[in-house]
């Protein structure tokens, strides 16, 4: 149980959700942004007393029970949910983030040829990838495993404007940090997972702040614009696939609306890539 984080969490969540949002009255001497403690008590059914020690980070192994309440209460999402019960030490065991990749998975990947595809860790880790993908990211092939991290070239790269506009990237990266959020409550023993976060807190302002949010949600489907210096702006939908058996993996797609101006980038792209 990560009594530290189920009590950051709580708190976050709670300033987060207003009186009139649960039905109560805001009253006229409310202090408090979201709801009051009490209050979070009441709608969850349980004592103050109890729920105090919980967001102090000292109160009781929660259980189910007590966390579906919580979780009620709070009006939590369905990832939320699920990360709060992480926090609690509640999932059936405690999954690791694995250094293989299927190799149907890579034979996969190679048959795609003319939709950019490549596999992604719950460490945002590009583990492998197809030539499509790598011409459409800056060239996969000639950066170490360490550029190959998306979150960390989302906030450290200094030529990130030149693939996504501003509101593109701010976008991505509130999205990307809060489904970070949600690997970190899935693997809380992954060092290497810890050690990402650690340092971008760092060094990243912006990424300092999102995380301060505690926004937890999965990243799934998004419309993505990418700007390639040889066709042009591509206008996609990045498609997030989860692989069977391997919840540290998810499949990632870059797929163009046939016929339009976008799919034919990625064609002129791909015969870029088998002329070269």
């Amino acid at each position: 149980m990560n009594r530290d984080g189920l009590a950051d969490f709580l708190r976050i969540r709670r300033a987060h959700v207003t009186p009139a949002g649960v039905g109560l009255p805001a009253g006229d001497r409310r202090r408090t942004p979201g709801l009051r403690r009490q209050e979070v008590a009441q709608l969850a059914g349980m004592s103050i007393d109890y729920y105090i020690r919980l967001e102090q980070g000292r109160g009781p192994h929660p259980s189910r029970q007590i966390l579906n309440a919580l979780a009620r209460a709070l009006m939590l999402t369905q990832d939320e949910r699920i990360h709060l019960f992480h926090l609690a030490g509640q999932a059936v065991e405690a999954p690791q983030i694995r250094e293989d990749v299927p190799e149907s998975l890579l034979h996969l990947i190679s048959f795609l040829e003319e939709v950019p595809a490549y596999v992604l860790d719950a460490r945002y880790d590009i583990r492998a990838w197809n030539p499509l993908a790598g011409a459409l990211m800056g060239g996969l092939d000639s950066v170490t495993d360490e550029n190959r991290n998306v979150i960390r070239w989302v906030f450290m790269s200094p030529d990130i404007a030149e693939h996504l506009d501003d509101e593109e990237k701010s976008r991505f990266a509130r999205s990307s940090v809060a489904d970070l959020r949600a690997a970190m409550g899935c693997y809380p023993d992954d060092r290497r997972l810890q050690a990402l976060v650690a340092e971008l807190l760092a060094l990243s302002p912006h990424f300092a702040e999102l995380w301060s949010r505690y926004e937890v949600e999965v990243r799934r489907e998004q419309r993505k614009q990418v700007t390639h210096p040889a066709v042009g702006t591509i206008d996609a939908i990045c498609q997030v696939m989860s692989v069977p058996d391997r919840d540290d993996l998810r499949l990632v797609l870059y797929t163009t609306e046939p016929g339009s101006p976008s799919h034919q980038a990625l064609r002129d792209l791909r015969q870029l890539t088998l002329s070269s």
